[in-house]
């Protein structure tokens, strides 16, 4: 049986699931990306299409495909301000304010206190924080 976690633990715990958080939101950022630039590719298609005749098809590319929603009524960027705004701001504000008020607002002292005990004191590269700082 393990003993009970303490508060940098606990709040370590939050500030972990932040980060997958905010690898969440990256993708979110990439397939935003990814989706501008099939459209963008799209359109230039449909472009090409037309120059070669093809004027049908063009049109049916350009007018189907291109600008087209990704989720109703959304494009990706109307997706990603829904998440941060719906989730992504309220998750940041809590794991900050449990920082703030029991760890006096240190982030990743869990972190912190790991490399604290994973480091070879006096050793070259383990050094607890850069030579310039406190």
């Amino acid at each position: 049986m393990s003993e009970a976690p303490d508060i940098v633990e606990a709040v370590g715990k939050a500030s972990e699931a932040q980060e997958w958080v905010e690898r969440a939101r990256g993708h979110l950022y990439s397939f935003h990306q990814l989706m501008g630039r099939a459209d963008f590719l799209f359109g230039d298609a449909a472009d090409m299409l037309r120059r070669v005749g093809l004027t049908a098809a063009a049109d049916e590319l350009a007018e189907g495909i291109v600008g087209r929603n990704v989720l109703d009524g959304r494009w990706t960027f109307q997706i990603i301000d829904e998440f941060d705004s719906m989730y992504w701001e309220v998750t940041s504000e809590f794991v900050r304010r449990l920082e703030r008020d029991h760890l006096g607002g240190r982030r990743h002292a869990y972190e912190s206190r790991l490399k604290d005990e994973r480091r070879t004191e006096g050793a070259a590269g383990h050094e607890r924080r850069p030579a310039d700082r406190p």
